[in-house]
């Protein structure tokens, strides 16, 4: 039972948590004068706002703040865990501190190179050799398995440092929706038979590691930024051995660390979702926008195949719903259009 209390300068409200006899309590006024507050059950020693009151619980705060100890204790409880910050886990971490001011977000990575950035951008690093025993309410994995020797022992370890509080997410890859010749995909397409890839046989034992758990996965579609995707890489390359009008699944960086935010905040346990733009577009398309930008050098020559496996076309409509997250640039071509 909660019991509002009366203070020069604000109020705070009171919770009876014992069957301790009732008390009166006196607080003294500015002026001096003895002034009689309410009567309330009391428990134990409490002092987070900032009064001591013997065997009393304070429950909400000071003239309806926080008091610098609950702050402390919000905050701590906001804690994020960036595993692999790269281009995407800076993002995440970046993006998370803008939203919880004064949370703490840790970086851990393979080796110190990039430790100055990360610090640059408020981000705590730390190598995976230099752990401690800490926990984090918010987790997220997002390191690829090529930086690693043994990756499905990796993302256990950090499913270990998740407390079951807050959130833990896997970045997965879409790679492992086993969809072809451009047929539609959606969170509950089938996946590909473990045995055939073994990059994906890593992907999906680590989806399980971080299931079973009571974490989640986000399969991610192609990331890309204006400097960085499939569209950069053809450019350099000119002729590409590959066919035209195989379909790809976009998302921007940004909204894929969107996305991944909005699933932390949600704690929803035990769930695969999907990342893409709904948008999906074929390699050529890709190159039409890029070259007739007017944005972008470099010797593309064409796609060079006719015949060949083709893509799929992605549709996260149930993941958007789950989470009530859009993403900002609805399209590749929207994106470049605005950029």
């Amino acid at each position: 039972m909660a019991t509002a209390i009366a203070w020069p300068g604000g109020a705070f409200s009171c919770t009876r948590t014992s069957s301790l006899p009732i008390r009166r309590i006196s607080s003294l006024s500015s002026a001096g004068v003895v002034k009689q507050s309410r009567f309330l059950r009391v428990s134990r020693i409490a002092s987070s706002c900032g009064v001591l009151f013997r065997d009393v619980r304070c429950d909400a705060t000071m003239a309806g703040k926080e008091s610098p100890l609950e702050k402390s204790a919000t905050m701590n409880n906001m804690n994020l865990l960036v595993v692999g910050p790269g281009v995407l886990g800076s993002l995440v971490g970046r993006r998370w501190l803008e939203q919880y001011e004064g949370c703490k977000v840790v970086g851990q990575t393979n080796t110190t190179n990039r430790h100055e950035e990360l610090l640059s951008l408020g981000i705590s690093p730390i190598t995976k050799d230099m752990q401690s025993g800490d926990k984090y309410p918010y987790v997220i994995f997002c390191a690829p398995p090529s930086g690693s020797q043994d990756y499905v022992r990796e993302v256990r370890a950090a499913a270990q440092r998740w407390d079951g509080e807050g959130s833990l997410l896997f970045t997965s890859s879409s790679g492992v929706y086993d969809v072809h010749n451009n047929g539609l995909c959606d969170e509950n397409a089938p996946i590909i038979e473990k045995g055939k890839s073994p990059r994906l046989d890593m992907l999906l034992n680590a989806e399980e590691e971080v299931l079973k758990v009571g974490g989640n996965v986000v399969r991610l579609a192609g990331l890309y930024t204006r400097d960085r995707g499939a569209h950069t890489f053809w450019l350099q390359k000119g002729s590409v051995d590959a066919r035209p009008d195989h379909y790809l699944n976009l998302i921007h960086y940004e909204d894929a660390a969107d996305l991944c935010i909005a699933i932390l905040k949600k704690k929803i346990r035990e769930q695969v979702f999907m990342g893409c733009d709904n948008t999906p577009v074929t390699r050529q398309d890709i190159m039409d926008i890029t070259l007739q930008s007017g944005k972008f050098k470099g010797g593309f020559r064409g796609f060079t195949k006719s015949e060949g496996p083709l893509g799929k076309k992605m549709n996260n409509n149930r993941t958007r719903e789950m989470v009530e997250w859009q993403p900002q640039y609805h399209s590749f071509g929207d994106f470049i259009n605005r950029n």
